[in-house]
């Protein structure tokens, strides 16, 4: 079973969620950038034939291309260590299990939102996101 948050401690763990979700995003697009960058070369040693290859290049940007995809794994990993569960690294939605009236349901919380202010089921996704309100924290489990 999933780490199951309290509301409090979904809220203290934010600021530490926030900073590696961003981190992983700059990541991903190191990543895709270089990913780009080995495409269009294998395009040129194509159409040239394989004709004056920057090898060195190539095993760089190589390099940078693996490099990216591990450092952002780890920093997925220690998302997901802490209990959250990263449901969008596009958008940056994340999710905190949580307990509300008994069942798991999901603190929803996406980058750029200045607080955590949104919850759902876990069937619903993000387009069943509800405001969180002093109804529903009376409700949540507290343990």
């Amino acid at each position: 079973m999933p780490r199951v948050f309290t509301f409090d401690e979904a809220v203290r763990l934010l600021p530490r969620v926030r900073e590696a979700l961003r981190q992983a995003i700059d990541l991903r697009l190191e990543h895709q950038q270089a990913e780009q960058e080995l495409s269009a070369g294998q395009q040129r040693i194509t159409m040239l034939g394989g004709a004056l290859v920057d090898s060195r290049g190539f095993i760089q940007v190589r390099a940078r291309q693996e490099a990216s995809m591990m450092q952002l794994r780890q920093t997925l990993d220690a998302i997901h260590e802490l209990g959250c569960l990263v449901k969008d690294l596009d958008t940056g939605l994340v999710d905190f299990p949580t307990l509300h009236r008994g069942r798991e349901v999901y603190l929803c919380w996406r980058l750029g939102e200045a607080e955590l202010g949104w919850w759902h089921g876990t069937e619903e996704g993000f387009a069943g996101r509800k405001p969180i309100d002093a109804e529903f924290l009376a409700e949540l489990s507290t343990e």
